[in-house]
């Protein structure tokens, strides 16, 4: 990097009014977890794609996210789900995750893929479905004890097709006993974060359709319960800088997923489609961490980040790398953001002011802030093109196709 390069950006900033040093320090801060399905086969509704080299077995899917954190210093954790990642031993794979200097994260249950669950998992009107989901949920929890996770990540693939299939008021209450029942189960120190998807797989209606209804079950639960918040499980249009704000305001916001998305929930690399959107995101979660309200500051300070992202046509650890280089990129941009002078704007009813004071910090090139901050932490300066010519991807062509998939 060219101190030359770095100096002038400094100096730009500092006219701005912005501490760099203080900025630097939430970057070096930003953890964003990686999923372990995201480096197995994935596909579409019609077709799994098989890539050469892909894990074969959640070992090898820590060894490639060990790459992601290798190059961008940002992930030094992974999301398990479960049954994908079931292994005979968890305390082997949480030291093998520590041997590579990662952590498990998020533990998620999967109740979508048993035949069981073809008319929903904790709301099927069968007692002994419900019952069988209600089981592996407490697994879940057992399982995050054995691995030191303090996250059970939620999401229900419970709805319905067509108008008259199921009583909705019935559902609501299987759906809070059996929430209330693995809230019971947690440890002092662990969270829940529940998660919602306005539609899909059901085309009618979706048990947990949006963030009021998640939020209002975790309201009845309790403090260890919060809401997920995914980018791409919105009808278009929505505002979901603002519902972000909204949940941080009532310390319930526990976790975003970061992925991006043009019609629904696309799992694309994060900003692909649109990058001011994510911006303006974390634009909010910024300035909330700046706030003078501590119990604010503190909800948005203890945000679980995550890609939730499948690809299928691009090569699984360079997709990672690149969302992560996004990410650090707009929380950058939304660091940069001038509060005070925002919030002069707005004091004032200025309303070009307070849009110029946003734009600003967005095209704002952050090249040089990224570089020297790798360069402190002890990451690449240019992580995807470190990866490449690391010669990893071309190692792992010996496993060839056919390894784990969802």
């Amino acid at each position: 990097m060219s101190d030359k390069f770095y100096a002038l950006f400094e100096e730009q900033q500092k006219q701005r009014g912005i501490d760099l040093e203080a900025v630097k320090t939430k970057l070096k801060n930003l953890k964003v977890e990686t999923p372990s399905w995201g480096f197995g086969d994935s596909g579409t509704r019609f077709k799994v794609f098989q890539q050469e080299g892909v894990p074969r077995d959640p070992f090898e899917k820590f060894e490639d996210a060990a790459q992601v954190h290798k190059y961008t210093g940002s992930s030094p954790s992974v999301a398990i789900h479960i049954p994908w990642d079931k292994v005979t031993d968890y305390n082997e794979l949480k030291n093998h995750a520590a041997s590579l200097g990662l952590k498990i994260g998020a533990v998620n249950p999967n109740l979508f893929q048993d035949d069981d669950y073809k008319f929903g998992s904790i709301t099927n009107s069968r007692k002994a479905v419900r019952e069988k989901a209600a089981d592996h949920l407490r697994e879940c929890v057992d399982i995050a004890r054995q691995t030191n996770s303090k996250l059970i990540s939620l999401w229900f693939a419970d709805g319905t097709n067509y108008p008259g299939q199921a009583d909705f008021r019935q559902r609501k209450n299987w759906m809070q006993d059996n929430l209330q029942s693995l809230y019971n189960e947690l440890d002092e120190d662990m969270r829940m974060l529940i998660e919602y998807k306005f539609f899909e797989p059901a085309f009618y209606h979706t048990d947990l359709a949006d963030w009021g209804m998640a939020y209002n079950a975790a309201v009845k639960l309790g403090p260890k319960a919060e809401v997920l918040v995914d980018t791409g499980h919105h009808p278009q249009g929505t505002n979901i800088e603002h519902l972000v704000a909204y949940l941080i305001d009532e310390k319930k916001l526990g976790g975003f997923h970061f992925n991006s998305r043009k019609y629904a929930d696309d799992d694309l690399i994060v900003a692909a489609h649109n990058p001011y959107e994510i911006f303006l995101i974390l634009q909010e979660i910024v300035a909330a961490e700046e706030d003078s309200d501590e119990t604010v500051r503190a909800n948005a300070s203890n945000i679980a980040y995550m890609l939730d992202q499948c690809h299928n046509l691009e090569p699984k650890i360079p997709a990672m790398i690149r969302s992560i280089e996004n990410v650090q990129s707009l929380y950058a941009k939304a660091c940069l953001v001038n509060q005070e002078e925002l919030n002069r704007a707005r004091q004032q009813q200025d309303v070009l002011a307070a849009e110029q004071a946003v734009r600003d910090a967005y095209e704002s090139d952050v090249t040089p802030l990224l570089q020297a901050v790798r360069e402190e932490i002890g990451a690449a300066v240019h992580p995807l093109k470190a990866y490449q010519e690391s010669g990893y991807g071309e190692k792992i062509l010996s496993r060839g196709k056919g390894g784990a998939s969802w």
